[in-house]
């Protein structure tokens, strides 16, 4: 008889409940008693059969509106084996009434399809378990599913299976949560060649916040107020975690959306406030007028490509001015000179006039950074709008004052209107800690551009984003009741006063102390006139679901960079350095200074540690004395991507990244540099234990970008030492040390298959993290269990 094979197939559900989000999948199995693989390459399976296949195709298409999805799912395979294939297709539900409809085509051809309750299919997952001693159905038990007759799949043949489902879509706390689930492909042995997501939000209102806590490479076309295009495309797709679309609808010119979310064991909440301006401007509206001063480096080091391209940069600047808008150019080498000696105001005379003085700047000479920049903020004045500072070096300061500490200093002096400095590190021998210290303490940012991207175009694209302000020097209060203004909320970024422009969408995150109904007001600038927007909002307590648990990591991520940063520009602090390793293990954020969190030849006893890891960060952060060189900027690029990321997804991406630029490879576009929706994150590698010195070799990380030893779900993390695999949630647990407190628990026993009926779907899916040959060390329902 020939043998059948089980094939994961990548379909989905996207439905939550009151226990919380379910994750659903199909996949494509046998009735009869075989063995059922996971489709990637796994450690300590030696026996396991290799089977030849891949995907070819995977398109989802949606429309969703009035919080009705209409979906369909259509996923191409080739059986590339010797023998046919019988499968049939299972897909599970979290409940019955999820789902008011569902078709499932084969090559065009309708199978049906009937729906077991839970129990039934209880029995059906854990019989696949106990068969195959493989936990990849563990996070479904308890699930209902729908199940196909059996259809063949001959070899070299191709199939296309089509599922079409209409669903109501889940709201909470005035946010829609579309789920887009695809974890099912990690179990396949190749990526997915073609993959496409297409989804359409139409609303009887009008669309403001649009948010993927999971993808921050979604991009949205908003045709309409009231219509925005969601799409994703990739080749060579592995997708290894669900997609995510929150959005929110409101005819407010400006939109505040608040998401909370309080574990049960944390001693406060996390929050994620989106804040968006109204997508299309009324005619009455004009923009109002703002000062721009762009900065250029003309020292020798700059000619050739670089200064061609910082022409090209200051005549994009001057063409995008609008008339009333302030403006000038300063150019520095060993001296400093200006197109004008004071601001000037936009029109087409000064524009002309503008051109030609850029034409005019050739290379040459040293590099004077104290002076330009002296010179720059003392023609700004007071009370004229926003203002910014487009400041572009490509070496160190060699001549004037060329002391890192007084350049900064100097600087925080003399701007005395608070403009907002922009800096532009172009190439491997700018002083990145300098830059970095330079937008600290002007409220400002810094980017690095290598030394083959084209300046040009990251100029262009930030000035795109700011050249519309609607709200500037905006701040946030909240108020609970009687209590002070902000006294229940700490650590939340951005901190200081922001500034929000047209298309721009503002993530902010923080902490809270205490819950209940309370005011939110965000205070600004709208052009000269003071402003206040108020909301109603509600900080909730423990949360009895996880449906908002990415506001927990997305916080934990930006505040792991204020940490970095807080040590590379004013040294190390024990107290910081212990908060970086509790987040980092706490939250499965694996930094440089961290990256002993992936050895998998540690002891178990190691996580449990502090002084070790303390020991071993402190050892790791002295990459942080390496100012400049390909280091030095790559790792000010990491911290960058930290601070500023608005997605809980962007910790792993910027690891890659760090791991790119260490190898010379493009610094992706980062949340500093792009819109979200057009960013490209590729895999690139774990960042390594140590960076090379400056100008040196750069350090070659390990292939994987998602190392074996590190492996997460949506809320856990676990961390494989030895052959133990170590919850986020028991790092405080010493195997050895603490065996006597630890239940055992025997895999696939009865004993594990009745402990599963009490656990919740996030604990399934950390069980499903354990594989054949390990053990691992894990809390479930407030219980420490060794699970050999």
């Amino acid at each position: 008889m020939l043998r059948i094979l089980a094939m994961t197939l990548v379909c989905f559900a996207g439905i939550s409940v009151s226990s919380g989000a379910v994750f659903a999948q199909g996949v494509l199995m046998s009735d009869e008693d075989h063995m059922l693989p996971r489709m990637h390459q796994r450690h300590h399976r030696p026996n396991r059969p290799v089977f030849n296949y891949r995907i070819k195709a995977l398109e989802i298409s949606s429309s969703i509106k009035n919080q009705i999805a209409q979906t369909q799912v259509s996923q191409t395979f080739v059986n590339m084996g010797q023998s046919q294939i019988e499968a049939a297709f299972v897909f599970p539900l979290p409940y019955e009434g999820a789902i008011d409809s569902m078709t499932f085509l084969v090559d065009g051809k309708e199978y049906p399809a009937k729906l077991l309750p839970n129990q039934k299919a209880r029995k059906i997952y854990e019989g696949y378990v106990l068969r195959n001693q493989d936990p990849a159905l563990l996070e479904w038990v308890g699930q209902g599913m729908f199940k196909t007759s059996v259809f063949p799949i001959p070899p070299g043949a191709e199939r296309t299976v089509q599922l079409t489902y209409t669903q109501l879509i889940r709201q909470d706390a005035g946010t829609n949560d579309y789920l887009v689930p695809l974890t099912t492909a990690k179990y396949s042995t190749l990526p997915i060649e073609s993959f496409s997501l297409r989804c359409v939000i139409q609303s009887n209102q009008k669309l403001n916040s649009i948010y993927s806590p999971t993808h921050s490479d979604l991009e949205v076309d908003r045709t309409s107020p009231n219509i925005a295009v969601i799409q994703l495309k990739r080749k060579q797709f592995r997708p290894l975690k669900d997609i995510r679309i929150l959005y929110n609808e409101s005819n407010r010119s400006l939109s505040a959306n608040l998401m909370t979310y309080w574990p049960s064991d944390a001693r406060h909440g996390y929050f994620t406030l989106l804040v968006t301006p109204e997508i299309e401007r009324r005619e009455s509206e004009k923009p109002k007028p703002k000062t721009v001063l762009f900065v250029l480096d003309r020292s020798g080091s700059m000619s050739g490509k670089k200064i061609e391209q910082a022409r090209e940069a200051a005549k994009f600047i001057l063409n995008n001015l609008r008339d009333g808008d302030r403006f000038n150019i300063v150019t520095y080498a060993s001296d400093v000179k200006t197109f004008r000696p004071e601001l000037q105001t936009f029109d087409s005379q000064n524009r002309q006039a503008a051109l030609g003085f850029v034409e005019s700047i050739f290379s040459g000479g040293g590099t004077n950074i104290d002076s330009a920049l002296k010179t720059s903020f003392k023609m700004l004045q007071k009370d004229t709008g926003p203002q910014y500072v487009l400041f572009l070096t490509d070496g160190l300061p060699t001549q004037g004052e060329t002391n890192e500490m007084k350049i900064a200093s100097h600087a925080e002096i003399q701007n005395t209107t608070n403009a907002r400095l922009i800096n532009f590190g172009v190439g491997y021998d700018v002083n990145s800690r300098l830059l970095d210290r330079l937008a600290r303490d002007n409220q400002g940012q810094s980017q690095y551009v290598r030394p083959d991207e084209n300046l040009e175009e990251h100029v262009s694209r930030l000035y795109s984003k700011i050249s519309a302000p609607v709200l500037t020097n905006a701040s946030i209060q909240v108020s609970f009741g009687d209590a002070a203004a902000n006294s229940q909320l700490n650590r939340y970024y951005p901190a200081d006063h922001f500034d929000l422009f047209a298309g721009e969408q503002l993530v902010l995150v923080g902490r809270y102390q205490d819950s209940g109904r309370a005011q939110l007001s965000i205070t600004g600038n709208v052009g000269e006139q003071a402003k206040s927007f108020d909301y109603d909002v509600d900080f909730r307590p423990q949360s009895e679901d996880s449906s908002f648990d990415f506001c927990a990591k997305l916080w934990a991520t930006r505040r792991i960079g204020e940490i970095i940063d807080l040590i590379d520009l004013q040294g190390k602090n024990s107290e910081l350095v212990a908060e970086l390793v509790r987040l980092s293990t706490q939250h499965g954020i694996v930094t440089p200074y961290t990256s002993y969190l992936a050895d998998d030849l540690a002891h178990p006893g190691d996580l449990s540690r502090l002084d070790l890891s303390i020991e071993q960060t402190e050892s790791s952060l002295e990459m942080l004395e390496e100012e400049s060189g390909a280091s030095g900027f790559a790792l000010r690029g990491f911290k960058s991507q930290l601070k500023n990321a608005d997605s809980a997804a962007l910790a792993q991406e910027s690891q890659q990244n760090f791991g790119r630029i260490a190898q010379g490879h493009p610094l992706q576009n980062t949340p500093t540099t792009a819109n979200p929706s057009n960013r490209s994150y590729n895999a690139g590698g774990l960042v390594p234990h140590r960076a090379s010195p400056a100008g040196g070799a750069a350090p070659q990380p390990p292939k994987s970008s998602q190392p074996a030893s590190v492996r997460g779900t949506g809320k856990y993390t676990a961390y494989l030492k030895g052959k133990t695999l170590i919850a986020s949630n028991a790092t405080d647990i010493d195997p050895i040390a603490d065996s006597g407190k630890l239940t055992v628990l025997i895999r696939f026993s009865n004993e594990y298959f009745e402990l599963l009926q009490k656990t919740t779907t996030d604990e399934n899916q950390l069980l499903a993290l354990q594989e054949a040959g390990e053990e691992m060390i894990v809390r479930l329902q407030g219980k420490a269990y060794h699970i050999k």
